[in-house]
């Protein structure tokens, strides 16, 4: 009997348990599998087969092919994701005041007295004493100083997800911690310079204003602008120097004066307080014509202020357009359409916080405190009024303040605070020396022939009364357009200080972990204290300093 099994059954039995093989592994489709088996059973040749497997196994959708092919997105397909670990923290953490200044624990109570001697002989007695005869009776005069503590601090939580989802990763809630204590210095350093809790700005003077036809892209309407005089803190909100992020600048369309603060807090209380700004002015308008107009807006200079936030528009609608660092402005395009309006800042004084102690800045400011003030003029609206040289290889302005410091207090500072603007522009000063230029120009042994560096700057400056040479110092947080001089130590024997200036602590920095009420991590870092400056005569401001 002819056998069951021919050469060719065999060939075809053997196809389909090749497609049989294929489809359990999930190479191909069932659908597939059903047709080459079909295919293979009625087929008289082998041939067929093997041809329609060579065409499944070509198929541009097949998943055989796409297991082999290189993912088209990083996250996607059979691949390791390459992530460095840790996180990069790309924040710039400078706090060179908070840094300098020593902080003394031994603080209690409710508030840091003292009580200094400023005058040993009020009357200017003579010292001739006649024969027989006993000497005039001298008298002295006293003030008395107070500064409040203040609890400062922030918070920070990181949920049970965040933890599980950084494992591997990053430790979140050590990162959590870290990062707390940074911003918290951050914040602090911004107290210590420009913190305020006495000194009231006011009412802004309503500006006076005046136009030109071309120069600009306002409207032909009558325009109505108003002014805010600006205290550091609320100037440093608004441009946002060294607030704890990279790349912080004015923006027209976002930046918002927040006036009265209503700040929720981490228990649900909520505190109320001032941002360092002054009450708005009253609006003054100006028609314009044409479609190419500019504005030019003053005030009055405003003490205390270190800048000034412009609004304008129609009546009613005058919105956020600009920030100057002098007390005028020339206003040439409209406000952007998404610009704070003014009617949303709260129509008070908002220059002080009862949660601040008074900076430096605001010390030097405050009537009474006998600090070197001075205010450069207004000059040209719009323009100001800049630095400018003696002529002698320095700056009538330093030279003035170094003349006061001597003659009244017999001291010179032992350090200047500026911002990059006025280094920048401190030094065209000094370098251009009306003309006559005292630069020694040195090059190194090793040089290249004719290898010559560009650029200098003025890293110190001779107080030429008293023969010391002043560290000229970048400040991250000093406004623009606005000069400090800080007197660390007092040249007077038997003063009973050792420094003019500390950190008095009730408590200094300490961490809490809260206990857990949600499935949440709460931490923060406080800390207790007052910023105390014995002697506030020896510190100098010059502010409204065009940049020119």
């Amino acid at each position: 009997m002819k056998s069951l099994f021919t050469f060719k059954n065999i060939l075809i039995l053997m196809g389909l348990m090749i497609v049989a093989a294929l489809a359990n592994a999930g190479l191909i489709s069932p659908e597939v599998a059903m047709s080459l088996a079909f295919m293979g059973s009625i087929s008289d040749t082998t041939s067929e087969t093997l041809a329609l497997l060579k065409s499944a196994q070509s198929q541009p959708n097949n998943e055989l092919l796409k297991s082999f092919v290189q993912p088209g997105s990083a996250t996607t397909g059979l691949q390791a994701y390459s992530l460095e670990a840790p996180a990069k923290t790309l924040v710039p953490i400078m706090t060179p005041l908070r840094n300098k200044i020593s902080r003394v624990s031994g603080g209690f109570g409710t508030q840091a007295n003292w009580k200094a001697i400023t005058n040993i002989n009020v009357g200017n007695q003579r010292i001739g004493v006649a024969e027989g005869k006993r000497g005039g009776v001298i008298t002295h005069a006293q003030s008395e100083y107070l500064a409040a503590f203040r609890g400062i601090g922030l918070e920070n939580n990181v949920t049970f997800e965040a933890q599980y989802a950084g494992k591997t990763f990053d430790d979140i809630k050590a990162l959590a911690v870290s990062q707390l204590l940074q911003a918290t210095m951050i914040q602090e350093e911004r107290l210590i310079l420009g913190g305020n809790t006495s000194l009231a700005l006011g009412t802004t003077p309503t500006p006076t204003l005046s136009t030109a036809t071309t120069g600009g892209t306002l409207a032909a309407i009558t325009q109505s602008v108003i002014c805010v005089a600006l205290g550091a803190q609320a100037y440093l909100d608004l441009v946002g120097m060294n607030n704890g992020g990279v790349g912080q600048a004015f923006s027209g369309a976002s930046s918002a004066l927040s006036g009265q603060i209503t700040r929720t807090n981490m228990d649900g209380t909520t505190d109320v307080f001032g941002d360092g700004s002054a009450q708005q002015s009253a609006a003054a308008t100006q028609a314009t014509t044409g479609s190419t107009s500019t504005v030019t807006a003053t005030v009055a200079a405003v003490r205390g202020a270190v800048g000034y936030a412009w609004y304008i528009g129609a009546a009613g609608a005058e919105r956020l357009n600009s920030i100057s660092t002098i007390n005028s402005v020339v206003i040439a395009a409209p406000s952007n359409g998404a610009a704070q309006l003014a009617s949303a800042v709260a129509a008070s004084d908002n220059s002080t916080s009862a949660l601040d102690f008074d900076g430096l800045l605001t010390q030097a400011f405050k009537t009474g405190s006998n600090a070197y003030v001075a205010v450069q003029p207004t000059g040209t609206a719009g323009v100001g009024t800049g630095l400018t040289s003696d002529g002698a290889g320095g700056v009538s302005e330093f030279e003035a303040a170094f003349a006061a410091f001597y003659n009244k207090y017999r001291l010179s500072p032992s350090v200047i605070y500026l911002n990059s603007q006025e280094l920048v522009n401190l030094t065209k000063k000094i370098i251009g020396n009306g003309g006559a230029p005292l630069l020694r120009l040195m090059s190194e042994a090793n040089a290249a022939a004719g290898n010559v560096v560009a650029g200098t700057k003025v890293g110190s400056y001779l107080n030429k009364i008293t023969g010391d040479i002043i560290p000229v110092v970048v400040h991250p947080n000093m406004p623009a357009g606005t000069i400090f001089f800080f007197t660390e130590t007092l040249p007077y024997p038997l003063s009973g200080i050792g420094e003019t200036v500390r950190m008095l602590m009730r408590q200094d920095y300490y961490q809490l972990e809260w206990p857990l009420k949600t499935r949440k991590y709460e931490y923060g870092v406080y800390a207790d204290g007052v910023l105390q400056h014995y002697a506030p005569f020896s510190m100098g401001v010059i502010t409204n300093i065009a940049n020119v």
